[in-house]
């Protein structure tokens, strides 16, 4: 419960309330941006692959349009299931090497579909503590009664809960993040299944960090060889892939009844068909090639060692995700508004996305940038870093 000095007062009205700077993107996604009238150097998009401008997806979205319409129309049960959809589901399946696929909203709502339609409140959750907050919620919102929380990426902490749930008629579940977002680190997920199977509970994990960039672009289930080992694979559409949406994968038995109960596929409108046949065509650009995949850890590797050499901290990543650790909240603000001057778009993450005092700046490289793009982004963060002696 939030305690305010003033009782009178609403939370919005807070004049301690630190707002970031509001940056509006005025140009296709790439290497490039123009944000707010400036021509800058994009380094905090999700963007992994720079399929979200890509000319091909584009022109399936045209393509779609023109053949299909925009909107479904409505709910996917009554008369908005197109076979864009349909052939969507059957792409993701293939590609991710499971029985089938369930696309939502987004990835956010992925995470609540699969939590709370599969737990009751009787029901227990394991889940890592630094799960991202579409996890965190769907939990509250499923109203499980015995949560248990493992120190991250402990798997002796994390067997310690199991025993402590013990033999039980409950279903018990181990949810993680694959890839952990504001740190980039990954997940030990082989050790979370063999903990699983001993202790006979389920696994979820959402990679919406890992699709695009491990395992081929498949993922961490790809990556570890753990097919049909893992219950239930979450993911978004709006990051390697770059358009919007979630996905559920799993067995068929699994999909079929996250069809029939899942509050949020049954009563909300799917995504729209232009951004289904993006998809399906961003799954087939990554089916022919891996060269972006290649490219971006690529990236992701000079701009890491080159951040190190220059003395940054940049944490525990084993990914691309590059944070550049700051501490304190408002100097990671003023670090990104020295960046923005020096035509670097590079935002801050601070509380509640991560811990008081872990502030950073979290740095993405993208297949879309050349080396070139890269030195520029290390020669602005050393000069910003300098001035506001963080190195």
């Amino acid at each position: 419960m939030l305690v305010w000095e003033n009782k009178n007062m609403r939370p919005w009205e807070d004049p301690n309330l630190v707002v970031p700077d509001k940056r509006v993107v005025e140009s296709p996604q790439g290497a490039w941006l123009i944000v707010n009238g400036e021509k800058v150097l994009n380094m905090c998009s999700n963007n992994y692959l720079g399929l979200a401008g890509d000319t091909r997806i584009g022109q399936a979205a045209i393509e779609a349009i023109q053949k299909y319409g925009v909107g479904p129309g409505a709910v996917r049960t009554l008369s908005g299931n197109t076979k864009m959809h349909e052939d969507l589901e059957a792409k993701l399946a293939k590609f991710k090497g499971a029985e089938a696929a369930l696309v939502v909203q987004g990835g956010y709502i992925a995470n609540l579909v699969a939590i709370q339609t599969l737990m009751t409140k009787e029901d227990y959750i394991v889940s890592d503590e630094l799960n991202h907050a579409s996890i965190i919620d769907a939990i509250r919102l499923a109203g499980v009664k015995n949560k248990y929380i493992y120190k991250h990426n402990d798997m002796a902490d994390l067997e310690e809960k199991l025993k402590e749930i013990g033999a039980t008629d409950k279903q018990v579940m181990i949810v993680t993040d694959g890839v952990f977002s504001m740190d980039g680190d990954i997940a030990p997920l082989p050790k979370i299944v063999e903990l699983a199977k001993k202790y006979n509970a389920i696994t979820v994990v959402d990679d919406a960090h890992g699709e695009g960039v491990l395992g081929n672009a498949r993922g961490i289930v790809e990556h570890f060889k753990l097919h049909g080992q893992v219950d239930v694979e979450i993911g978004t559409l709006s990051k390697a892939f770059g358009v919007v949406g979630g996905v559920i994968a799993g067995k068929k038995q699994l999909i079929d009844y996250l069809r029939t109960k899942a509050r949020q596929f049954l009563f909300s409108t799917g995504i729209s068909i232009p951004d289904a046949a993006a998809l399906i065509a961003g799954v087939e650009i990554l089916e022919q090639s891996d060269e972006l995949v290649h490219k971006l850890w690529e990236n992701g590797d000079y701009l890491k060692s080159e951040f190190k050499k220059a003395g940054f901290d940049t944490g525990v990543s084993e990914t691309p995700i590059t944070p550049v650790m700051i501490g304190d909240e408002q100097k990671s603000i003023e670090f990104s508004r020295e960046l923005f001057n020096e035509g670097i778009f590079a935002t801050p993450i601070k509380f509640p996305m991560v811990a008081q005092g872990k502030a950073r700046i979290r740095v993405m490289p993208s297949a879309s940038h050349s080396k070139a793009d890269l030195d520029i982004a290390i020669a602005g963060f050393v000069k910003v870093g300098k001035k506001l002696g963080i190195i």
